[in-house]
């Protein structure tokens, strides 16, 4: 078959967290059907034993395709694993699986070419060359914090959504895939617990 696909200078994965993907990869084989590592390895296109050895861990390669396949294939809500993924490539991880659900419409997207373009990289590096030092922030550390909670007032809704850790992106980026009523159901969820914390005094 080649070169494996999808290699990049930067880390991707989280090694140490192997175990809890593999885990919740055991589990929605279980819940879509009782799949078979031979069933799961015809849905991702990959070898038999190239599918036995990943989840035995007897592979080294953390091949991003390969894990973005599982991903889509499963239909593994992104929210449940996405701690398993680097936060530099967790925007990219995204992509790649919306890719493999045939849900991204963006035609220029390349599934084989998972790293900032070496252009990209170059302006970046000039950038931070060029760019002024940070001034000395003089201020208490209760200072820091009002003026934070100011400027997250002032954000645009395009600044806040680009904040958001890839934990909530991910979160996001499931509901979003929701129906309108289920959108709703999960709304009326999440406006019950902000009420019982109000009305315990629970800051959140």
């Amino acid at each position: 078959m080649g070169e494996p696909l999808g290699r990049a200078v930067m880390a991707e994965f989280k090694r140490e967290r192997v175990e809890m993907f593999l885990g919740v990869t055991r589990k929605y084989m279980q819940v879509r059907g009782a799949m078979s590592q031979k069933d799961l390895a015809e849905q991702t296109d990959v070898g038999v034993s190239t599918m036995s050895r990943f989840l035995s861990q007897k592979s080294t390669e953390l091949n991003p395709q390969l894990i973005a396949k599982i991903t889509a294939k499963l239909n593994i809500p992104l929210h449940e694993m996405i701690d398993f993924v680097e936060e530099d490539f967790a925007d990219r991880f995204i992509r790649l699986v919306k890719f493999y659900k045939d849900e991204l419409k963006d035609v220029e997207f390349d599934p084989n070419n998972l790293g900032a373009s070496s252009e990209t990289t170059r302006s970046v590096a000039v950038e931070k060359e060029n760019a002024p030092a940070d001034p000395v922030d003089n201020r208490t550390a209760n200072q820091r914090k009002e003026d934070k909670v100011k400027s997250n007032a002032e954000l645009s809704i395009r600044e806040k959504l680009e904040s958001l850790t890839p934990r909530q992106r991910a979160f996001m980026t499931e509901f979003l895939n929701l129906k309108l009523e289920e959108r709703d159901l999960i709304v009326d969820l999440g406006n019950n617990l902000f009420q019982y914390f109000k009305m315990k005094g629970m800051d959140i």
